[in-house]
């Protein structure tokens, strides 16, 4: 992974599981991601808005294609507010504010756009993306699950 604006080469940890058996492979993909709450953008001054990281999972189900981890990955971070990066310098989070700032999204969301882009991307078997926020103002997660 290369960040955004100063260009250093950088290693994103994800999750990767992978599961066989004698009628069916499924794999599942865990990766982090940021979401901007739309509703905590529209009600604040001064252009703060409520962030937090997210996990996204996304497994599928009876694949039988190749399949990269990277377009995985990358469905992940298309389908949020804004990809997560292990390592930022100051220039790369002014950049990383501002997209999730441009692109707010709630789980709910997020869920939505990375069950269209597994169909459109990835494959058109069975899958389930979950979308769940490490919440940093409220007392609880929110997530949201779909499948197809």
């Amino acid at each position: 992974m290369i960040t955004p604006v100063t260009k250093k080469k950088c290693r994103l940890p994800v999750e990767v599981m992978f599961f066989a058996s004698d009628c069916d492979k499924i794999l599942e993909v865990k990766v982090p991601v940021t979401t901007l709450c739309p509703y905590s953008k529209e009600i604040s001054e001064g252009g703060g808005a409520h962030n937090q990281r997210a996990i996204v999972t996304i497994r599928l189900l009876g694949i039988e294609d190749w399949i990269w981890i990277e377009d995985i990955v990358n469905v992940a971070q298309n389908g949020a507010s804004c990809p997560v990066w292990p390592l930022l310098k100051r220039e790369d989070e002014k950049f990383v504010t501002e997209q999730a700032y441009a692109n707010p999204k709630f789980v709910e969301d997020a869920a939505r756009d990375i069950k269209q882009l597994v169909q459109d991307k990835l494959q058109n078997g069975d899958f389930f993306v979950r979308v769940e926020s490490e919440e940093s103002i409220h007392a609880h997660n929110a997530f949201a699950e779909l499948s197809g």
